[in-house]
């Protein structure tokens, strides 16, 4: 039996889940537990590697998370907040580290979430990304250093086919320029303008999301201020840079205690 972390990957045939396995597969130190997609889809049963228009490599797909995260050290989810509210609870029962990218989630599901973390590892982020985490620290640095003269406004920019808004990036950048603030996000979130909404208020963290075509993500921090303004930006060109960020977290949360963590952890930020 390989002594290399075995990973387990959900929503197979989804655009993130397809790449990762692609990562797994040419990473050295880890090794494919098995792959996962909902009941129904017509490849339940077809091996992964012809799935994907390769060749066949033995692991078939699964509809039984349970079965497969039995067999795996973690679990990397990409797919959609109720399923990973399901999937938090089984890898708990495995003992997995359980890497989550799904974004979207409400208040009582990340609440279902902690509860699991109290068994297993799970890592947490809205973005994996080594330069999204980099730019929220900045973020946070930033708002601290100015004040209520600069607005801040937060824009970003994905594909067509994401289904929630603001982005987990946006929200991400939002609760750091809050906390640099030293305010709840909550109290300050701007999320819809539409028709004679008056005057800007002052203190206000403005969030914009763009969709269309294939862009796979970019976000704008904006601090505006009296004859001057403070663009952060990151652009994401390859969708790689969050297979890459997960695969990392997903080998950083072998030996951690139980608990909810983030890529700021993983990444030593």
């Amino acid at each position: 039996m390989s002594e290399l972390p075995a990973i387990a990957i959900v929503g197979a045939s989804g655009r993130m889940g397809q790449m990762l396995i692609k990562a797994v597969l040419a990473n050295e130190k880890v090794t494919l537990a098995g792959v996962t997609d909902r009941t129904g889809h017509p490849w339940i049963g077809q091996d992964i590697g012809t799935c994907m228009e390769g060749a066949a490599i033995g692991t078939l797909v699964s509809d039984d998370p349970l079965e497969i995260f039995a067999h795996a050290q973690a679990i990397i989810d990409f797919s959609a907040p109720a399923a990973s509210v399901e999937h938090a609870a089984l890898a708990a029962q495995a003992r997995a580290v359980h890497v989550i990218g799904t974004t979207g989630f409400d208040d009582k599901q990340l609440a279902k979430i902690t509860a699991a973390a109290r068994h297993a590892v799970i890592v947490r982020a809205g973005n994996m990304s080594l330069g999204v985490n980099l730019l929220v620290q900045l973020t946070r640095k930033v708002a601290a250093a100015l004040d209520e003269d600069f607005d801040i406004e937060i824009v970003e920019s994905h594909h067509r086919h994401k289904v929630d808004a603001p982005s987990g990036t946006a929200l991400m950048l939002g609760e750091a320029a809050a906390e640099g603030r030293k305010v709840a996000l909550d109290d300050v979130a701007d999320r819809a303008r539409d028709g004679l909404t008056g005057a800007r208020a002052r203190g206000a963290i403005g969030f914009h999301a763009v969709r269309g075509g294939d862009v796979i993500g970019e976000h704008d921090v904006i601090f505006a201020g009296d004859g001057e303004r403070i663009v952060l930006r990151h652009l994401a060109s390859d969708r790689n840079i969050y297979a890459r960020g997960a695969l990392k977290a997903a080998l950083w949360g072998q030996d951690k205690l139980p608990g909810e963590y983030d890529m700021l952890d993983v990444l030593g930020l």
